[in-house]
């Protein structure tokens, strides 16, 4: 069967997952958190200008309450152990739990109904018996919802935990897109909705359900895109820490890594820029200007920065990416995403197959040289290379690609290409680079060696992007302040502090004391560094001479 057929068929079969998502009926999981309650709020916001209705869900496990009495029964103090005071407790047991939970699932669902009634949203009622999780995964599985909302903590939160168990569990399994309520203050529209680019179906189906969201409810939309240059340089360098001498020969060790440095340094992010440029048309056809951006770093990071800096109010990703086969249920960037965004994120299963690659994928054939050609690209990075010789050979018109035309392609691709065909010869590698006191000293900070051999070996791919002839402090601060960031402790007199600093200016504050914490080696907010980070950060609040602390203290 062809490339082009099979990609037909390939289309026709997923018609039923096209995206934009419909927003007809949106299922809210209720617990009666403030999580919870918010979603309640989202959901009205998205179904009111089309009319659509809210279905809640609450379970209510009163078997599982009756079994674990049972199981009780024969702990209980020695006046319980009579019948006659035995089946009063059980029956007061059974009244209290058959009915009892019921009246509570009720007062869940009365909130939701009261808050849909005053937005003139229509609301329905779902009460199964069950374990919550497995409710409502069977209801989103019906296919009488589209999409399923819920918070991602429920009143079993606690102090530090980031996502709830009911949530992990669901948005693994869930069949239908959902959004996950990370904040009770924030709504959908107050910040840019942005969408993770990735060139998989899956974030073009997001993309396209972001558009529509953001025409309802009159919110920008941000497209970004995230690859990660300093893997491979940590990968290749492991590698040739363990391979003999011989065997870095039949290899070919450093040609290798130099045909990487080049293919990830330009050519892969010219295809993720490829990858927006799609996006923008997409939304152009939509009749949305959108925002794209492109960004470097471990894709997860890179986008957790992005949407702290443009303060988003909604993330919108795939749930599998480009890389994600049959058996995955979450891709690992969406699953960090879902812990580590801070705004509300939405899981997407909607796919969408730009205009752009289905033409070319139908009306481009390839010869049987060039498609062995790119059968010998390595396995991580044919598929994203073969989408950009597709691209380029649509964008200037042909019908059939050679052998040439994908080395022409490949030379464009990678830095010291050119389009007349010399040869550019291969580095014989690297040498290897020093390394300034201070950044070794800030390396040093790390007490998980493994973790410090990683950011070595990333500081100094960070260093040769710089064209820098020694690793310098401004190369490893970045990945020691991520592996912080979820860490750094604050002391109680500080964070009080922290709090009187206007709210307007409270979170730029917040961000430039921790970046100075971590850059001076600390993982605690307390004493003489916390000095000098508030102090900094009033600096760059007030840089008039006569700005004074009494506004900030």
């Amino acid at each position: 069967m062809s490339t082009a057929r099979a990609h037909t068929e390939k289309i026709a079969d997923e018609q039923v997952g096209t995206a934009p998502v419909r927003l007809n009926n949106i299922l809210v999981a209720l617990d009666q958190s403030d999580l919870a309650n918010q979603a309640v709020v989202e959901a009205i916001k998205l179904v009111k200008p089309i009319n659509g209705n809210i279905i809640g869900i609450h379970a209510y496990a009163a078997k599982m309450h009756d079994r674990r009495f049972k199981q009780m029964e024969g702990g209980l103090p020695e006046r319980y152990r009579y019948e006659t005071e035995m089946e009063h407790q059980r029956d007061v047991h059974e009244d209290l739990i058959g009915k009892g939970l019921g009246i509570i699932s009720d007062s869940y669902h009365d909130t939701a109904q009261a808050k849909c009634e005053k937005s003139q949203v229509k609301f329905k009622r779902l009460s199964p018996e069950g374990k919550n999780y497995t409710c409502i995964i069977d209801a989103a599985k019906t296919g009488e919802f589209d999409v399923l909302a819920l918070g991602s903590r429920g009143l079993g939160a606690v102090a530090g935990s980031i996502i709830g168990s009911v949530c992990e569990r669901v948005v693994r399994r869930a069949p239908i897109d959902v959004l996950v309520i990370k904040d009770r203050k924030t709504s959908i529209g107050d910040g840019p909705i942005v969408v993770g680019i990735d060139g998989s179906p899956q974030s073009f189906g997001v993309l396209k359900s972001a558009l529509m969201i953001a025409r309802q409810i009159g919110a920008d939309v941000h497209a970004v895109a995230a690859y990660d240059p300093y893997y491979h340089y940590v990968a290749f360098n492991k590698i040739a820490g363990v391979l003999s001498d011989e065997a870095g020969k039949v290899f070919r060790f450093k040609e290798q890594e130099q045909l990487h440095e080049e293919l990830i340094d330009d050519g892969i992010a010219k295809i993720y820029q490829s990858h927006l440029a799609i996006a923008k048309t997409v939304a152009e056809e939509e009749g949305v200007n959108i925002i794209c951006k492109l960004v470097s770093g471990k894709p997860f990071q890179a986008i957790r920065k992005y949407l702290e800096k443009v303060d988003a109010s909604l993330l919108m990703v795939g749930k599998v990416g480009v890389h994600g086969d049959e058996e995955l249920d979450i891709g690992g960037t969406t699953e960090n995403l879902l812990r580590m965004a801070p705004c509300h994120i939405w899981i997407g299963q909607k796919t969408h197959f730009p205009s752009l690659d289905v033409i070319a994928e139908e009306t481009i054939m390839w010869s049987d040289e060039a498609d062995a050609m790119m059968s010998r690209a390595p396995d991580f990075v044919r598929g994203i290379a073969r989408t950009s010789v597709i691209r380029q050979a649509h964008a200037e018109g042909h019908t059939f690609i050679t052998s040439r035309f994908v080395e022409d392609v490949m030379k464009k691709m990678m830095p010291g290409g050119n389009s007349d065909g010399d040869e550019t010869p291969v580095s014989s590698g690297f040498d290897p680079l020093a390394w300034n006191a201070a950044a070794t000293a800030l390396l040093a900070t790390l007490d998980d060696k493994v973790l410090q051999e990683n950011i070595r070996l990333r500081a100094e791919k960070s260093a040769r992007r710089d064209a820098a002839t020694e690793v310098l402090p401004q190369h490893v601060q970045p990945f020691v302040a991520e592996t912080y960031h979820n860490d750094l402790e604050w002391a109680a007199a500080y964070l009080a502090r922290l709090q009187r600093v206007p709210e307007i200016f409270r979170s730029k504050a917040r961000q430039t004391i921790e970046d100075y914490v971590r850059a001076n080696g600390e993982v605690r907010v307390d004493g003489e560094v916390a000095e000098g980070g508030f102090a900094k950060a009033r600096k760059a609040m007030c840089p008039k001479p006569d700005a004074t602390e009494r506004d900030h203290d």
